[in-house]
């Protein structure tokens, strides 16, 4: 038996350095040496590029790991590399590898340490990130407008259609007139307005106004006209009138009949597009048993299609009542009438 000798020093061990500065200095140095240990100093002195390079592989045959918990790489031998059948599978699969993805060796739950090293893993991974062409999430549906836009420019026009089918359902702008004239000028043969009646598409009056022409009256003419001299006591002026009348027709289509004499009194052109003149549509004279190219007068087309009597006595004719029957007489034709304007359109 082999006697075991032991060489053992009882003595005090050797006293520790003392710190030199004052109390500030020293609780300094005392914090500094505490966060050296527990690794937060060299972590911070580490770039997180390099501490997430260590981080992301697995340790290897001899690497020891550190308390911040990077890995150091003790030094080995170099050995020649020879080249063999498998070198360019190994180099595949080192790429393969992306080192932000694999895990980061095990660390404590809860540990200061493990929080700085993920913190570490994301500031790397940023980099790698941005070389991915990515888009903000925003931009995302703004990739194809038109994909999407398509349904809605779709349900738009079939909208559309409806609309434009129910407006053709639906009465346009349409008014009827009629209009009132005295005798001016020598022998009082020249007609000038005395009175003029606008109606909507129902009838409903929208215009209604004795008009004092700018000439002398010689001849009322009462019994056709209904004009008399009391009229034009308060009569519009014939300038004032004609503006606002021909700011009702603007862009409406007007029906009237003989429609001539009315805008000639008015000196007035409005275009023959939107203009109706029921003396002058065949199919209205064929309904009335009349010669289709005839001028029938409008008290013989009410009598006929209307049942109606107007313009009847010696009281003179009221222009709200022609204006009323001609529109009348308008709608028995016009559907016919507007199809065959809409093949062949007249020219202004």
């Amino acid at each position: 038996m082999s006697t075991l000798l032991l060489n053992l020093d009882f003595g005090e061990p050797p006293p520790k350095k003392a710190f030199e500065g004052n109390a500030k200095h020293r609780k300094f140095v005392r914090k500094r040496r505490l966060l050296e240990r527990r690794g937060f100093l060299n972590k911070k002195n580490q770039p997180p590029s390099k501490a997430s390079k260590l981080h992301s592989e697995p340790p290897k045959k001899g690497e020891t790991s550190s308390i911040d918990g990077t890995w150091k790489v003790s030094p080995l031998p170099k050995k020649k590399t020879v080249a063999s059948s498998s070198g360019p599978e190994q180099a595949l699969d080192k790429k393969a590898a992306v080192p932000w993805l694999t895990p980061a060796p095990a660390q404590k739950p809860g540990s200061a340490v493990a929080k700085v090293d993920l913190l570490g893993e994301f500031q790397s991974a940023l980099p790698k990130m941005r070389s991915h062409p990515t888009r903000p999430h925003k931009k995302g549906p703004q990739k194809n407008p038109t994909q999407k836009n398509a349904p809605q420019s779709s349900t738009q026009s079939h909208s559309d259609n409806k609309c434009s089918g129910a407006s053709q359902k639906m009465p346009r702008k349409m008014v009827a007139i009629d209009c009132e004239m005295v005798g001016t000028g020598p022998k009082g043969h020249v007609s000038s307005l005395a009175r003029c009646s606008i109606v909507n598409y129902h009838g409903d009056v929208l215009y209604d106004e004795y008009i004092l022409p700018p000439c002398h009256i010689v001849d009322y003419r009462t019994r056709w006209s209904g004009i008399r001299k009391q009229h034009m006591v308060n009569a519009t002026p014939f300038k004032t009138a004609r503006s606002q009348i021909l700011k009702i027709l603007a862009g409406k289509i007007v029906v009237g009949h003989a429609i001539h004499n009315d805008f000639k009194a008015l000196q007035y052109f409005h275009p023959k597009s939107l203009t109706r003149d029921t003396s002058h549509i065949p199919p209205l004279n064929r309904k009335a048993d009349c010669p289709e190219n005839a001028t029938m007068s409008l008290k013989t087309l009410t009598k006929k299609l209307l049942n109606r009597d107007i313009q009847v006595g010696r009281s003179g004719h009221s222009s709200v009542e022609d204006a009323q029957a001609t529109m009348e007489l308008y709608k028995l034709v016009e559907a016919e009438w507007e199809q065959h304007l809409a093949q062949s359109p007249p020219e202004d």
